[in-house]
Parts: structure tokens; C-alpha cells; sequence
């Protein structure tokens, strides 16, 4: 049960704000980790020899075992204990970190990421919770989620600029080295700071519900993998798509007759929350490869050093943050679907003119713009997007439905850097073929990370059929539900 607040004078935990900041500190490192690997990978590359094919399991490696799990994270943290399960979270995210950082092979890499990705997993949703059961007035816990958000969106643009400094500096592994002090000071200030909280109900998990979806979430990753390693002639490549039908197929039909689902089908069923949650994976797919690809062609095209690609992607941060005041104040004027439907189309637009990049673009002239309008546009898509999915929603799935915001980014983002780094790398080597150069070649290495933006804007835009379609939520998908934040 949650800590009985009547026994302080005012009903209040008198340490409610410390035990914020000790949120704060651990939503800031998961939100640097994010955005530092970004900036790490060209350098990690080189250093561990890994193939361009291979590339994006740094990315997806992390954002699988997260978006996987993190329904049963939230569910086990809300059983076992909220403080117990973060502080487990800390600690095997910050272990996790320090083995990612002293890899001496892509394998033990890939691996930590993965490590990193389950304990985040943990972390995240206990992290929400306590947050919710620790602030009990309305007006505090709106205060509190705004501090939470704003970590969220400020922190990624501090990533960005500390993960330059530390690979430019001392070494890309301090990209993950850095999470181990961070995760320490969070543990020490947790134990005298958050009060332990447990949920009543049936304590059951539906790990075969969990274990089900991950195989077919690896199998169709992996299956992409393997068509960008050796092309799509290849039989087994297939193999590998079949089975993820398979699983992911079966977890659908398992979660219908599971007595306690990891996701009740309920949650899907209306429409508001299954479009939201379909758009925000689109999303997902078409955004995560514009960061992945634009930090390789900032620094093996252009040639910045990692501190001035991490400058190079602050506008665009800088953008969601200011703009999503914006969509804050709007969105009980127009409501959800016209946020964002405008949003995702300026999205579409600033990932069409990056599909217009050559070898010897301007950075002012050509990226610039392009990070602008898909900033501002995003931003106008993040809130309404969240306010819906959680439109309508019952008390007693709350929780997973705010879960399912976040998992869909991440899964989103996950086959998103996996097929469009195969497309990536697949025009290449044609290029490479046709034209007689090496696989290396700049024109050839542009000509495959511009065809991938032009399908990521084809991701949007089938996000925007989804919203014009299934989002019809009136003005009334106000600010209920403002604490929901994205990753």
C-alpha cells in the first residue's frame, strides 16, 4: 500500500520535493543516454569495427528491450515496491552503462545496450509512479510531471552537448561511463528521500505475454538486420519475418484470454488511444533514423567534430521545447486532430527537404531549415498525441495506457532504425555497383541515408492517414492528463 500521508500534519510527505529531484536526476540520465549515443556511434563504429548493417542495433538493441518490457516494468514496480524496483532500475542501468563502456566488441555492446534497455524498463515506470502516488494535490502533481517534462525535453539537448564534449575530449565510452556516477547519487539520495509504495490486486505478471512479444520484436529487427547484411535473395532472411508474424500474432490472441494481460486488448479497442498510439509508433519509425543518420553525415560527410554535431542538433531540440508551450495553449481550442495533422505535416516537409542533402551541402542553408520545421511541426504532434491515447481511459489502466505511449515511440523506433538503415545501406552498395566505387563512396553513403529520410516521410504521413481517420476526440482532451510525457 502507499505510504498513509494522513499521518503528517498538512497530509502531505514533507520530503515529497526531495524525492522529486531524485526523479528529476534519474529522468535526466535516461533521457542523456538517449541522446549522447547518438553522438557516440560514428566514433564506436571505428573503434569496435562495426559494419554499417550493424550499426542500428546500438539503437535498437536499447530501444526493444524497452519499449518490450516496459509494461511489465511498470507492472512489477507497482507489485514488488515503486522504490525497491528503481532503485534495482538505478543500479542495473548504471552497471549496464560501465559494461557498454568498456566493450571491446560490437557483441558486448550490443549486449549492455540491451542490458540497459531492461532496466530502464524498470526505472521509467517506477519513476512515474512514485511521482503519482508521492503527490497527491492535483495542482502539486501537475507541478510535478510539468518538472518531469521539462527534464525530458531540456535533458536531450544537454546529451547532445555533453556527448560531444565527452567524445571529442576523452572517449565515446564516456558516453555511458557518465550514467554510472549520475545512477550512484540518485541511489544515495533515494534510500532516505522516496518512500516505499505497493499497489493492492491480483500480483500476477504475464511473463509469457512479455517473453512472446520480445522474440517477435528480435525476430523482425533481426530479419531486417540480416536483409541489409546479405540482401533480400536470401531465403533465411525470410525465415526470420515469419516467425516475428508468428509470436507478435499470438501474444494479440494470448492477451485476449490472459486473465491478467500485460496488455488488456480493452485499452486498444477505442479509437482515440488505438490511433494515438499507431501514429506515435509511425512516428516513431520515421523520426529515430533522422538522428541516427544525420549524426553519421554530420561527421563522416561534412566532417564536425562530435561537439559541433551535438550544436548542430541543438535547434532542433530547442525547437519541440518552445513549441510545445504552443501546443499546450492550443490544444483545448482546436483540438488533437488538428494539431496534429498540421504537425505531421511540417514533419513531413522538413524530412523531405533532408532528402534533398548531397555531399557538399550547407549546413545553414540545407539542414538548418529542414530541423526547424520538423521541430516545430513535432511539437505540435507530442502533447495532442499523449492527451489522446489516454483519451476516455478507465482508472484501473491508466498506467499501462500512459505505458503504451512510450512503448509504441520506442518499438516505433526500433524497426524504424531497422528497415530504414537496410534501405540505407541496400542503396548504397547499389550505387557502389553501379557506378564502380567503393562502398564507402560519400555520393553513394548520401544517396542511401537521403532514400531512408524520404521513406521515414512516408512513415509520417501514413501516421497522418492514421490520425485523420481514427482521431475524433473533441476539444474536451484537455490538460486531465498533461502529466503524460514521451521519451
Amino acid at each position: 500500500m502507499s505510504k498513509n500521508t494522513s499521518e503528517y500534519p498538512d497530509g502531505q510527505d514533507p520530503t515529497r520535493w526531495r524525492a522529486l529531484f531524485v526523479i528529476a536526476i534519474s529522468q535526466l540520465m535516461v533521457v542523456l543516454d538517449a541522446s549522447i549515443v547518438n553522438i557516440a556511434i560514428p566514433k564506436a563504429m571505428v573503434d569496435l569495427h562495426i559494419s554499417r548493417a550493424n550499426t542500428q542495433w546500438i539503437i535498437t538493441a536499447y530501444t526493444l528491450a524497452f519499449g518490450s518490457l516496459l509494461l511489465l516494468g511498470g507492472r512489477i514496480a507497482d507489485f514488488v515496491g515503486r522504490k525497491k524496483v528503481f532503485i534495482i532500475g538505478l543500479a542495473g542501468f548504471a552497471a549496464a552503462s560501465a559494461l557498454g563502456g568498456f566493450a571491446t566488441t560490437q557483441g558486448m555492446l550490443f549486449g549492455a545496450r540491451a542490458l540497459q534497455g531492461v532496466f530502464g524498463a524498470l526505472l521509467a515506470p517506477a519513476a512515474l509512479s512514485i511521482i503519482n502516488v508521492t503527490f497527491t494535490v492535483p495542482k502539486e502533481r501537475a507541478k510535478a510531471f510539468g518538472v518531469y517534462g521539462a527534464i525530458a525535453g531540456g535533458g536531450a539537448a544537454i546529451g547532445l552537448i555533453l556527448g560531444g564534449v565527452l567524445t571529442q575530449y576523452a572517449s565515446w565510452r564516456w558516453c555511458l561511463g557518465v550514467n554510472v556516477p549520475i545512477a550512484l547519487i540518485a541511489i544515495l539520495l533515494a534510500i532516505p528521500f522516496v518512500h516505499e509504495s505497493r499497489a493492492d490486486g491480483d500480483h500476477s505478471y504475464d511473463i509469457p505475454g512479455a517473453i512472446t512479444v520480445t522474440i517477435g520484436l528480435v525476430s523482425l529487427v533481426y530479419g531486417f538486420s540480416r536483409a541489409a547484411t546479405y540482401g533480400w535473395g536470401k531465403v533465411s532472411t525470410y525465415q526470420f519475418f515469419i516467425l516475428a508474424a508468428i509470436f507478435i500474432v499470438a501474444f494479440f490472441y494470448m492477451e485476449s484470454k490472459a486473465k491478467g494481460p500485460l496488455l488488456p486488448v480493452r485499452v486498444l479497442a477505442e479509437r482515440n488511444r488505438g490511433g494515438s498510439y499507431l501514429a506515435t509508433l509511425l512516428v516513431g519509425s520515421g523520426l529515430f533514423t533522422m538522428f541516427f543518420f544525420l549524426s553519421l553525415y554530420f561527421q563522416q560527410i561534412l566532417g564536425f567534430s562530435a561537439l559541433k554535431s551535438g550544436f548542430a542538433f541543438l535547434p532542433f531540440s530547442m525547437g519541440v521545447i518552445a513549441f510545445a508551450g504552443v501546443a499546450a495553449k492550443l490544444l483545448p481550442k482546436l483540438g488533437a486532430r488538428p494539431l496534429m495533422l498540421t504537425g505531421l505535416l511540417m514533419a513531413i516537409v522538413g524530412l523531405l527537404l533532408l532528402s534533398r542533402i548531397t555531399p557538399t551541402s550547407s549546413y545553414l542553408t540545407h539542414v538548418l531549415p529542414s530541423l526547424i520545421v520538423m521541430s516545430t511541426g513535432l511539437a505540435l504532434v507530442f502533447i495532442p498525441s499523449a492527451t489522446a491515447g489516454l483519451h476516455g481511459i478507465e482508472q484501473r489502466d491508466s498506467g499501462v495506457a500512459s505505458a503504451l505511449i512510450n512503448t509504441s515511440q520506442q518499438i516505433g523506433g526500433s524497426l524504424g532504425a531497422a528497415l530504414l538503415n537496410t534501405v540505407a545501406v541496400t542503396a548504397t552498395a547499389s550505387y557502389a555497383v553501379a557506378h564502380g566505387v567503393a562502398g564507402n563512396d560519400p555520393k553513394g553513403l548520401v544517396e542511401g541515408w537521403t532514400l531512408a529520410f524520404r521513406y521515414g516521410a512516408g512513415f509520417l504521413a501514413l501516421a497522418a492517414v492514421v490520425v485523420f481517420f481514427a482521431i475524433n476526440a473533441g476539444k474536451d482532451v484537455l490538460v486531465e492528463h498533461e502529466g503524460v510525457v514521451m521519451h
